[in-house]
């Protein structure tokens, strides 16, 4: 598995623990607190980019699980080097050394639309480049489109708490959003990963596949945080261009902006809800946390980090 020490695969590891797998995960550097409630696994250390880590990490693997990405970046060409070349590259490991094994991809929902934005382009390129590889065994080939993932340690969707602690919060957009929270969406990738459901390419969500508006959002993200926040809408055109000025300042920082012009896009477009016919079957997957208790337990575990303050 790779991308275990982020969020997401922090929740999928311990979603894994209870099946007795025998994990190997790929790592950069000895992980002072992982947070992994399982036990210890075996790890390799190296980078997607490192043909030698890959190997020990694949080798003999009855599954592969590769959740490693980046959601923000300078440019599209990092964008490209991690989420399309890093998913070659396991893939094509995997393919060669662990012929058998199920490769389990953890995409995400924008690679719907690749216009949008550099992620979503990465994303899906990430796909079709793990497609290619496995064009003659797409029988063991799963691709997971998570759409926003939410819950305890996330920090890209902490703002949306933070924002619903004030009286008033700006908003942008009006569409549907679906969202799940980690656990769930570990739970998920867990099971297909232990052998599930057939092949083939699938959205994860909550109880509520259709989405939210993020009036909705924050307005539930308001009842956790034990306030009422009135929403006020923010021009499209204004949105575009934030989202631009955040672009060019983000090329003179080392850091890169976790809002852009893509990002803008992304937010801006009207229908990130989830169809039936895109959803995981409900005999492997059914969302256990609504979005009232998840929010609950998202902000307690905020509040004990002190991450709210």
């Amino acid at each position: 598995m790779t991308g275990a020490t982020g969020f997401l695969g922090r929740h999928v590891v311990t979603a894994l623990a209870p099946s007795g797998a025998r994990l190997r995960l790929l790592v950069r550097r000895e992980p002072s607190d992982a947070g992994w409630d399982a036990p210890a696994p075996e790890l390799v250390r190296g980078a997607l980019e490192d043909a030698a880590a890959l190997e020990r990490l694949v080798r003999g693997a009855d599954a592969v699980v590769h959740v490693a990405g980046l959601i923000t970046a300078r440019d599209r060409g990092a964008f490209l080097r991690v989420n399309r070349d890093g998913a070659h590259a396991i893939a094509a490991a995997a393919r060669r050394l662990a012929p058998t094994a199920r490769f389990v991809l953890v995409s995400s929902l924008a690679a719907r639309e690749p216009r949008l934005s550099d992620y979503a382009a990465s994303k899906r390129a990430g796909e079709e480049a793990v497609r290619t590889v496995y064009r003659d065994a797409a029988e063991r080939l799963v691709i997971l489109r998570p759409p926003v993932i939410y819950g305890p340690g996330d920090r890209a969707t902490l703002t949306i708490f933070k924002a619903a602690s004030h009286a008033v919060v700006p908003i942008a957009g009006s569409g549907r959003i679906a969202v799940v929270h980690a656990a769930d969406a570990a739970g998920a990738i867990a099971r297909v990963a232990l052998g599930a459901g057939p092949a083939g390419a699938y959205a994860l969500a909550d109880e509520n596949p259709a989405g939210y508006s993020l009036r909705e959002l924050v307005a539930e993200a308001a009842r956790a945080v034990g306030r009422t926040a009135r929403c006020v809408r923010i021009p499209d055109r204004a949105v575009l261009l934030a989202g631009h000025a955040a672009s060019w300042q983000g090329r003179w920082r080392r850091e890169p902006p976790r809002f852009n012009a893509g990002k803008a896009r992304e937010v801006l477009h009207p229908d990130w809800s989830v169809a039936a016919d895109e959803l995981l079957p409900a005999a492997i997957y059914r969302s256990r946390i609504g979005l009232a208790a998840g929010f609950r337990e998202t902000v307690a575990w905020y509040q004990r980090a002190r991450w709210l303050d």
